[in-house]
């Protein structure tokens, strides 16, 4: 995909086998014993820490069945082929993909009052536009991919806040690189518009206008850039050969990047970025609801388990203080600080068919001009 990150797969190497268990927080000590039976989790890699899904079930007797996925899409014709009696009890959906499932009656509303720990969760993740559809929420917040700046620092030095200017300037002409399709959510947030254009949804003849505006932007500065790309792989590999000095892209490239040592950084710009959120969701009519409920609050109970499923994935913690469980390599690729996390928005789906009838084809005439 160019519209939301292509390999979901971790980027980084989990060091959940080389550290210590976790330790069992105050809550799960309270309710040891008191469950039983069984909670069926359907996630991705990495999305389920080894020390926290052993606490659990030594704690709590409930036994946790953990069932890898590695597609959105996939996930969906499996709950929906199974509609009628599902097997799964957790399902992680991101949060672009909600109304799929919503409209499906595949996930149910989250009732946060279950939750006594939903307080861990960073406030930009849990409490934006993105989090709440019909009047409900539908998951737990806990990873997030982003679009984000990134540079050699060997290469370019910036004091202060970075800004999207960078990858338009005549200083970097033929020295940057970016996903087409991707920027154009990015160009017309830096031109001050919608790039969800959820806002523009009754109004056609003005998403169509400021598609076109940011077509026109880009075919302006079409000369400046070095390569439109499109995989994690390309950008990796364009840094590592110095073919490029700034560029576009998701933070899980730039993540490995940084964990092998080379010399970029990652920014959110003064300007914004877009990025998406990965949520547990409780399966409508699932067998274990209560477990579930049981699992999702314990799973929010401790930062360090935030932590853990950053280290292990790549992504970025939704977890107030999980930065504090890291080091400081662990937190230059799977971490920003809170004045640049303000500054994300998240990718929504109310107007995805409008928007990408005109972004598609804006994207072939930006390539063709």
């Amino acid at each position: 995909m160019t519209r939301l990150i292509q390999n979901r797969r971790k980027f980084l190497t989990t060091a959940a086998a080389t550290t210590a268990m976790l330790a069992s927080p105050a809550y799960l000590r309270k309710v040891s014993a008191q469950g039983a039976g069984e909670v069926n989790v359907w996630t991705y890699d990495g999305f389920v820490p080894t020390a926290f899904k052993d606490a659990f079930e030594a704690e709590t007797g409930i036994k946790v069945n953990v069932r890898v996925v590695d597609d959105q899409g996939k996930q969906f014709n499996l709950m929906a082929a199974e509609r009628q009696s599902p097997t799964a009890d957790i399902v992680t959906v991101a949060g672009h993909r909600f109304l799929q499932f919503i409209d499906s009656d595949l996930i149910a509303p989250l009732d946060t009052s279950k939750l006594s720990n939903w307080g861990t969760i960073n406030p930009v993740f849990s409490e934006s536009d993105w989090s709440t559809i019909k009047g409900d929420k539908w998951g737990a917040p806990i990873l997030s991919g982003s679009q984000i700046m990134s540079f050699n620092t060997d290469m370019a030095s910036v004091d202060g806040d970075t800004s999207w200017d960078m990858l338009f300037s005549d200083e970097w002409a033929g020295q940057n690189a970016y996903i087409i399709q991707d920027m154009f959510s990015i160009v017309m947030l830096y031109l001050g518009y919608d790039g969800n254009m959820v806002a523009y949804l009754d109004n056609p003849d003005e998403a169509a206008r400021i598609v076109n505006e940011a077509r026109d932007f880009l075919i302006d500065n079409k000369p400046k850039v070095r390569k439109y790309y499109d995989a994690g792989a390309e950008i990796q590999q364009m840094f590592i050969n110095q073919d490029v000095a700034v560029a576009h892209s998701w933070n899980g490239p730039m993540a490995k990047l940084i964990a092998d040592g080379f010399p970029v950084r990652m920014t959110i710009p003064k300007e914004g970025s877009y990025g998406f959120v990965y949520t547990l969701n409780v399966v409508q009519d699932g067998p274990n609801t209560d477990n579930a409920y049981t699992f999702l609050n314990a799973a929010l109970s401790n930062p360090e388990y935030g932590a853990e499923m950053s280290r292990a994935s790549g992504f970025i913690s939704t977890y107030k203080g999980a930065s504090q469980f890291l080091s400081d390599a662990e937190k230059a690729s799977t971490s920003f600080p809170d004045e640049e996390i303000a500054r994300l928005q998240f990718f929504r789906a109310e107007a995805n068919e409008m928007k990408y009838g005109l972004v598609d084809r804006a994207v072939e005439e930006v390539r063709a001009a």
